[in-house]
């Protein structure tokens, strides 16, 4: 933006992180929550723009979900992304990493428990091993940083206390994507509404369209790709107007 502003006063549109939300009650179908819950961490091992960076899990249901979670990524085979067998492949670069290794430890040490994962996969490459966090305060490191990496950060709220989890949700300085996981429509059209991020998915996670506008709120930037609202990042509008 400094530099758009110091050359020619360019238009810009920007994307930028983001520490989306995903919200899972207890009236959810859980084993769907769960496939999902887990793609939307996990897909392209976490280097995803609209990663779930932080799941609350509503209180009757979470140490289902928590168990459900680990059996699955136990499950997972860590390979070459080039073989279709694959699930999760290496991180995009030594740095990254690393980092991803600080960020792990970082939790740890604040008082999240790690229930699996957390270390650098022991073969040649860059293979992060998918982790799962419980436990997670709202003051903690890795409920506030975003990791862009393989690592489910999971909070727990109380059994029904829409509101107080929507509080907790929105309190992130990101609102990129989000998502909530319920049967009942009422409680889904008014949690989309009340969550403050550019896009909601709802009962579903990282499904995307070109016809569907895409971008942020807050820090995670301002303008829109796809969609007609992302022309309009193209377009000058001009008045003109005469007499005759």
């Amino acid at each position: 933006m400094k530099s758009c502003a110091l050359s020619n006063v360019k238009k810009v549109s920007l994307e930028l992180g983001g520490k989306s939300p995903l919200v899972i009650f207890a009236d959810c179908d859980l084993n769907k929550a769960v496939q999902m819950g887990m793609s939307s961490v996990f897909f392209n091992k976490g280097e995803n723009c609209i990663a779930a960076g932080r799941l609350f899990i509503e209180d009757s249901i979470h140490d289902q979900f928590v168990q459900k979670v680990v059996e699955e990524v136990g499950k997972m085979k860590i390979g070459n992304p080039l073989d279709r067998d694959t699930n999760h492949g290496p991180q995009n670069h030594h740095a990254h990493l690393q980092k991803l290794v600080e960020y792990c430890r970082r939790g740890v040490e604040e008082g999240a428990t790690l229930v699996c994962g957390g270390r650098q996969v022991p073969r040649p490459g860059f293979f992060f091993e998918p982790t799962v966090f419980t436990d997670v305060e709202d003051h903690m490191f890795i409920a506030k940083e975003e990791s862009f990496g393989p690592i489910m950060i999971i909070s727990r709220f109380a059994d029904g206390d829409v509101d107080t989890v929507l509080s907790r949700a929105n309190a992130t300085e990101f609102g990129l994507a989000s998502g909530v996981f319920t049967r009942d429509i009422s409680k889904a059209l008014y949690v989309s509404d009340k969550l403050q991020a550019g896009t909601v998915f709802v009962n579903t996670y990282n499904k995307t369209d070109v016809a569907a506008p895409f971008g942020g709120f807050k820090q995670s930037g301002f303008g829109k790709d796809l969609g007609e609202a992302a022309l309009n990042e193209y377009l000058r509008v001009k008045t003109v107007t005469f007499e005759y």
